[in-house]
C-alpha cells in the first residue's frame, strides 16, 4: 500500500513562512506530479501548486509569488515553502500524489495524504 504523509502545518502569523513537507511511502515505481490543495474553513477544496517528474511547476493565482513547491525524487517528499502568509491562506492543506507502483508501472494512481492545518493569525 501507498501512505502520503503531511507535516509541517501549525500556527503563524501574517508574513510569517511554514514549510509544509508530503513523504509518499509504500510500494511506489515512480512519482510523476506532486500537489498540494487546500480547503479553507466553508469553502471547497483548491489547487496550491504542483510539481511534475521533470520540475516544471504550476501555481494557484493567489499564491503566486509567495509559495514555492519543490521535491526530492529520491525521497518521494514534496516541499511546500509559504512565506509572507496570509489570514487567508488560513486551510487545511492536502498533498496529492500521482505515482506508478511496483508491478504495475503501466498504471497511475492517485493517492491523497490526510491534510495539515495551517492557521494564519496574530
Amino acid at each position: 500500500q501507498v501512505q502520503l504523509v503531511e507535516s509541517g502545518g501549525g500556527l503563524a502569523q501574517p508574513g510569517g513562512s511554514l514549510n509544509l513537507s508530503c513523504v509518499a511511502s509504500g510500494s511506489i515505481f515512480a512519482v510523476n506530479v506532486m500537489r498540494w490543495y487546500r480547503q479553507p474553513p466553508g469553502n471547497g477544496r483548491e489547487l496550491v501548486a504542483g510539481i511534475t517528474s521533470g520540475g516544471r511547476t504550476n501555481y494557484g493565482d493567489s499564491v503566486k509569488g509567495r509559495f514555492t513547491i519543490s521535491r526530492d525524487i529520491a525521497k518521494n517528499t514534496g516541499y511546500l515553502q509559504m512565506d509572507s502568509l496570509k489570514p487567508e491562506d488560513t486551510a487545511v492543506y492536502y498533498c496529492q500524489a500521482l505515482l506508478l507502483l511496483k508491478g504495475s508501472s503501466h498504471i497511475e494512481y492517485e493517492y491523497w495524504g490526510q491534510g495539515t492545518q495551517v492557521t494564519v493569525s496574530s
